[in-house]
């Protein structure tokens, strides 16, 4: 399965897992924003990126970086704390989901562990996100910048 659909499925997850929790999903056209899907909560516009991971090492991992393509090199830069509010990153084998505030995710230099074994005997920080959906909610109610 190539990247592209592998984006592909976990975006449509996210968004069928927002619908089922009631949120109000927006989808951007076309992929030139840093952000892949927007919601409405209480009148306020969160943006949203969605990550898909993948198996390495003994965990699950995600990119926290934006990938440029041409036809002739790949381009790997960080995201800026402005590009979204959110990363949803999508464990496609077990269906889970963690929510990823801008102000954690942008603190990773390359890639964040979703360690989902029991064998391990210290949870990584991004465990506290693990289906975190009411993040969203409480991010919405808030009035100003953040």
């Amino acid at each position: 399965m190539d990247t592209k659909l592998k984006a592909d499925i976990a975006e449509s997850a996210v968004v069928t897992a927002l619908l089922k929790r009631g949120f109000r999903v927006l989808k951007p056209v076309g992929d030139r924003l840093p952000y892949d899907l927007a919601l409405d909560v209480n009148g306020r516009l969160l943006k949203i990126q969605v990550k898909s991971a993948w198996f390495y090492n003994g965990s699950y991992t995600v990119d926290t970086r934006r990938t440029k393509t041409n036809r002739r090199r790949m381009i790997r830069e960080r995201y800026d704390e402005n590009d979204f509010d959110f990363a949803i990153a999508y464990i496609d084998r077990l269906e889970t989901f963690y929510v990823i505030p801008i102000s954690e995710f942008s603190t990773y230099k390359s890639g964040i562990s979703l360690v989902e074994t029991k064998k391990r005997q210290r949870k990584p920080k991004s465990a506290i996100y693990r289906e975190r959906w009411d993040l969203l909610s409480a991010r919405g109610c808030l009035t100003g910048n953040g």
